[in-house]
């Protein structure tokens, strides 16, 4: 009855705990929601009547030229020509999915990785090529070894503020992972949503901009920085590339919706931008700090974390070997939700880790959530 993929299908558990942290009580570690009064204030006054009308499945020209102005002055020259405007940046993720991967063909990952990319690319039958991270990025001995040994047709990485980790590259990994790829022809699926979020000093240039001769696509959003709702996110890729991403946006969706991308060029193009991503860094940062000294106060003798200097997570190894998995009922039980390690493993296995959002939670929910949470753990040792 069904196709033969349907076997592969799998659920994402973060949507499933977002459906039970919705509930007034709970304190939720788990997503990664951007807070509401974060969130800019949209002005649809003077939205052009036309906009109601079909558009371009590339997306809307000015948007498009306002997102490769931004693309350059971060370090990778592109025009409106290289840009594709995506229904919310997973569907970046679907498209890359039909363009490159077949029953069995190896994809490299992170590991651990964004689960939502395991769930697309497993999907249509990748088989997962996982290589570990170091604080400073991937581990360049094993990529080297899994690119000869295994020939992955492209790498997916996530490398600013990585999700889960929230590791950040430094600019000799950047540099190794560019010439890796320039030698043996690998595609780069590089996604940064939340490259702006950035809160200490590091190196954020795009390994894109740094390749000579392999493929590459960048996944961009307005998730993290406006709102998540309206969907409107971003790729830029190589021009070969471009034909096949502009067919496939066709079949999938025809076009992303006009009315939110007129919003958000009109947000991206005003005076207040610039103040209004500095606010959100402040406004974050602030967010960081007090689970931090929270997780000094009540984690310090249960796991191990380093604080990211950007993103919206914090990454736990529990000392105890103990699934994580296993204590997340527990926990929401005790109202605190949160994203335990194994479902960021394109390969199964184990994990005692887990993803802390710090940036949807009030401070004061932030002090009793972490305390709730390794009561919790306290527990079950």
């Amino acid at each position: 009855m069904f196709s033969e993929r349907i076997d592969r299908l799998q659920g994402s558990l973060v949507r499933e705990i977002l459906a039970v942290a919705s509930q007034p009580d709970m304190i939720s570690f788990a997503g990664g929601l951007p807070a509401p009064e974060a969130m800019p204030k949209l002005d649809f006054d003077g939205l052009p009547a036309n906009l109601s009308q079909y558009g371009p499945s590339e997306g809307e020209k000015w948007l498009r030229e306002a997102v490769a102005a931004e693309m350059s002055r971060n370090g990778v020259p592109v025009t409106a020509d290289n840009i594709l405007i995506l229904t919310g940046s997973q569907q970046g993720l679907d498209l890359s999915a039909k363009l490159f991967v077949d029953h069995g063909t190896p994809v490299l990952v992170e590991a651990p990785t964004f689960l939502a990319a395991v769930q697309c690319f497993g999907l249509y039958g990748a088989r997962f090529v996982e290589v570990g991270l170091t604080p400073h990025g991937p581990d360049l001995d094993e990529l080297e070894r899994k690119i000869v040994g295994e020939k992955p047709r492209f790498a997916y990485l996530i490398p600013t503020f990585q999700n889960p980790s929230g590791v950040c590259y430094d600019e000799a990994t950047r540099r190794r992972v560019a010439e890796l790829f320039d030698q043996h022809n690998v595609v780069l699926l590089e996604d940064e949503p939340y490259r702006e979020l950035v809160y200490d000093d590091c190196d954020r240039a795009p390994i894109c901009a740094r390749l000579e001769k392999a493929p590459w696509v960048h996944f961009g959003t307005f998730s993290k920085t406006a709102i998540p709702g309206l969907r409107v996110a971003y790729l830029a890729c190589d021009e070969r590339l471009m034909p096949h991403f502009y067919k496939l946006k066709q079949a999938a969706d025809l076009h992303t919706n006009r009315q939110g991308q007129w919003a958000m060029h009109k947000l991206l193009t005003s005076a207040e931008y610039p103040a209004h991503i500095a606010r959100l860094r402040e406004f974050y940062h602030q967010k960081r700090d007090i689970m931090a000294a929270a997780l000094d106060r009540h984690f310090h003798d249960l796991a191990d974390w380093t604080i990211p200097p950007g993103g919206l997570f914090f990454w736990l190894k529990l000392r105890a070997d103990i699934d994580s998995y296993g204590l997340l009922q527990p926990a929401l039980d005790r109202k605190v939700a949160f994203m335990p390690g194994k479902p960021f493993y394109a390969n199964p296995r184990v994990s005692n880790e887990l993803r802390l959002n710090f940036s949807h939670a009030s401070p004061d929910k932030i002090e009793e959530g972490v305390k709730t949470l390794a009561e919790v753990i306290r527990a079950h040792l």
